[in-house]
């Protein structure tokens, strides 16, 4: 029977071929709108999460304030200071913390042969280059032994180098950050840049090292990496912990400023989940338009052949047989068109490539653009969105088709 009934809806398609073709295309034109709008919102989601990846997700970054709540005898306007402390107290009462390193910054003076410039270097722990996803395109990244060795080597950013060596080789150079001997053992792939942003400047040397250019007893910012994904609670014990050691309200958000970068990401989230609800939202309503087409075009050629009905119902086919008949054809010009629409689709998106987004307001950001990225869910979703429209358009002319009395039908003309 089910073979019967597809028999008859392929003859009937082959009947009327250029209409067929025509209603195909316009279901082709549909689902492939479907399928790259709802891969746009997939290559802007990409393009969001790469450039937070280049910064780090899972980071949290604190730096001293000062206190605008009083605190037991302690006055407000306090200002808070951070030492090797606070990060032995972290490291002992927040487990969740994975990595964590004090940072210690400073504008020098950095010298090589007769070129001079004025660079941030940072002094910090081996963990920052997991940390700030710091990724070094030559050389290495100092370790633990030039940590405790107190070694004056240097990584220096991709800006710096260029600046200060232009195209010449800088691994095992030595620079002078003010006035001291440095030796570059490290250059960094270049990072994303916005407008006049230094990060691409930084120059990087071990936290022990910092102590001769600068007094490191007090801490500039701690910045720590964590696993879990619960970064609220995991803040309020960061938060727990430093109040309990400088004595002051755990509640006080400007004494202890702490920029958790997972904040935005979810905001990021919720933002790009309802741009392809949107966007799935249109191209629905586009494929709807599609779908009116083939319900005329279904609903004139039930008119056409309401002759044949009444024939078949004479010779004993029920209405069931009849509603599964145009049904049938309905679905099956709805897949075929799905199909060419799918693989429009894909020659769409191989063909447009890459669609500037973050590179048209930062240096060094082709990853944070737009890819059109078609993944399975996106097929699976398009059918079912398919599946539907074909699905409701076929029903109203297979159901007037499966309605027809039998001896009007025959006596129409």
């Amino acid at each position: 029977m089910t073979r019967d009934i597809l028999r008859e809806a392929w003859n009937a398609m082959r009947h009327n071929r250029h209409r067929t073709a025509l209603t195909m295309l316009g279901m082709a034109w549909g689902i492939a709108t479907v399928v790259l709008l709802l891969a746009y919102g997939n290559g802007f989601a990409h393009a969001c999460e790469n450039i937070f990846a280049t910064f780090g997700t899972k980071t949290m970054i604190l730096v001293p304030g000062r206190t605008s709540m009083q605190a037991g005898g302690e006055k407000a306007g306090a200002k808070l200071r951070f030492t090797m402390e606070d990060v032995d107290l972290l490291r002992a009462n927040v487990p969740q913390i994975t990595r964590m390193t004090p940072d210690v910054g400073k504008d020098a003076s950095i010298q090589y042969d007769t070129r001079t410039f004025n660079f941030n270097v940072s002094g910090s722990y081996p963990a920052v280059s997991t940390i700030r996803v710091l990724d070094v395109v030559q050389g290495r990244f100092y370790n633990l032994e030039d940590q405790m060795q107190r070694a004056r080597v240097a990584v220096i950013g991709s800006e710096a180098k260029e600046k200060l060596f232009s195209g010449r080789n800088a691994i095992g150079e030595r620079i002078r950050i003010d006035g001291l001997s440095f030796e570059v053992i490290g250059v960094l792939q270049p990072k994303m840049q916005e407008g006049d942003n230094d990060i691409n400047r930084i120059i990087y040397i071990p936290f022990t090292s910092m102590g001769d250019l600068t007094d490191t007893h007090y801490i500039g910012a701690i910045w720590i990496t964590y696993e879990v994904n619960d970064y609220q609670g995991l803040e309020r014990a960061v938060r727990g912990v430093i109040a309990q050691q400088h004595k002051f309200d755990a509640g006080d958000r400007r004494a202890l400023l702490v920029f958790n970068l997972m904040e935005q990401v979810h905001q990021f989230q919720i933002i790009t989940m309802g741009l392809k609800v949107l966007l799935a939202f249109i191209g629905t309503l586009t494929l709807g338009i599609g779908g009116v087409g083939l319900m005329n075009i279904m609903l004139v050629s039930v008119t056409q052949r309401t002759r044949e009905i009444g024939i078949e119902k004479a010779l004993g086919s029920r209405r069931r047989d009849i509603f599964l008949q145009f049904l049938a054809e309905a679905l099956a010009i709805s897949f075929l068109g799905g199909v060419l629409g799918v693989l429009l689709a894909y020659a769409v998106s191989l063909a447009v490539g890459r669609l500037p987004l973050y590179s048209v307001m930062a240096k060094h950001a082709e990853a944070g653009d737009i890819r059109l990225s078609i993944d399975p869910i996106t097929l699976l979703v398009a059918t079912v969105i398919l599946g539907a429209v074909g699905l409701v358009s076929g029903m109203i002319p297979a159901i007037r088709a499966s309605r027809l009395d039998p001896i009007e039908a025959l006596r129409h003309e």
